[in-house]
């Protein structure tokens, strides 16, 4: 059944393909600008992904205006401020993110603060508080999963007070997303498997919320398929440059998809771990998403099973009753979860994680704070939270 009415935007340019990287100077000189400002972290560069963006531009009438390449794990207000100061001393006109959600997030952190004029990022906490448009930014993804490329939300830690603060706006969508298997090649088994459940509990959380439409559900359902057909020999042979492009393309086909129609329970829980515990973000949606799943099946017990045909193909689907599909979809998202664990030491629990048990009731508070809960299906209070957190500890 399709919603009274629904809104649906994606105006960022994807440009994908084997050296895709290689037209950035085209992209940047359609966006009218001279001197990016290149934001990425140390991966990046030991990797030697930063010289491939580099090489790019060397031949073209661009200039680097500068770099910043110690991007920590979780975007901070502190480093926020810093590059906004070097991004001004140096005259830069628009940006370039290298990297994961940290680095992106992190560019568009600093743009708020270059184009509103105030290192005071409070002020545009929430929704579409943001009124200007921002410099222009190209994204370039390292790995396959937070799908920030064509995502308009950022979050920033707020170190000094220990929370993560969350903005959205439309303004926040990059300008030009380039998806290029040459900068995922790299990638660590373990990190190819957390940001890929990454990018599989946004096509899923998007897929079964209240805010769903039929373009979300388009772009989620694509995007399980394409994970689920790739990620485990992505994880076992990551030099295959056909299964990067796949999964690269899937973590923005599920970004694209959670940006409009949002996410629920599942990353609400795993921002509050991470915030209090530093459990890295695909970690915890990878650990959390069974457990969201079977949380909300009283009231989503169709769509949940409506997974299954991504998630399992076609025969299991048509063989399976239409009351069961719903368990054998979470069945799937287990085994997969065991299959991680098995090939990468893919966390399957918190306590595998490195979360004490003393800090769930800690936890459990802060996911009530937590502004995605407003798009689950099932209600969820405090008591739920802990139970939940519970049963995922071990």
């Amino acid at each position: 059944m399709l919603p009274s009415y629904y809104e649906f935007i994606n105006p960022v340019k994807i440009v994908s393909g084997n050296k895709a990287v290689d037209n950035i100077p085209y992209e940047l000189n359609q966006l009218g600008v001279k001197r990016p400002m290149i934001v990425t972290d140390q991966g990046v560069v030991m990797a030697g992904l930063l010289k491939v963006v580099e090489n790019a531009i060397a031949d073209s009438e661009l200039a680097i205006g500068a770099v910043y390449d110690t991007t920590p794990p979780d975007s901070s207000l502190e480093v926020v401020k810093e590059i906004a100061g070097i991004y001004r001393s140096n005259r830069c006109d628009s940006f370039i993110a290298i990297g994961g959600g940290s680095s992106m997030d992190t560019a568009k952190g600093v743009n708020i603060a270059i184009t509103e004029n105030s290192d005071d990022l409070s002020r545009f906490i929430g929704a579409e508080m943001l009124k200007n448009r921002l410099q222009p930014f190209v994204a370039i993804p390292t790995t396959a999963g937070t799908g920030s490329e064509v995502t308009s939300v950022a979050v920033i830690s707020d170190t000094e007070n220990n929370v993560k603060m969350p903005f959205t706006s439309h303004y926040l969508l990059p300008n030009v997303a380039i998806l290029d298997p040459r900068m995922t090649l790299t990638l660590p088994p373990k990190l190819t498997a957390a940001t890929a459940m990454d990018a599989m509990t946004h096509a899923i959380e998007s897929f079964i919320n209240l805010q769903k439409n039929p373009m979300s559900d388009a772009y989620a359902t694509a995007a399980i398929k394409i994970i689920r057909e790739n990620v485990v020999n992505a994880v076992k042979n990551g030099k295959d440059a056909d299964t990067r492009l796949a999964l690269a393309n899937a973590a923005t086909m599920a970004g694209i998809a959670f940006s409009n129609s949002m996410v629920g329970l599942v990353h609400s829980l795993g921002h509050a771990t991470g915030g209090i515990c530093h459990v890295p973000h695909g970690i915890a949606m990878s650990i959390f998403l069974p457990f969201g799943m079977e949380y909300n099946l009283e009231k989503a017990r169709g769509v949940i099973g409506e997974l299954l045909l991504p998630l399992g193909g076609s025969e299991l689907f048509a063989c399976t009753p239409k009351t069961s599909r719903a368990e054998a979809a979470i069945k799937i998202v287990r085994k997969l979860q065991t299959d991680l664990y098995s090939f990468c030491g893919l966390p399957m629990t918190l306590k595998d994680a490195g979360v004490p048990r003393n800090k769930l009731e800690q936890i459990a508070q802060a996911v009530m704070d937590d502004g995605a809960l407003t798009f689950n299906p099932e209600a969820v209070n405090q008591a739920d939270a802990l139970r939940v957190l519970k049963m995922a500890y071990e």
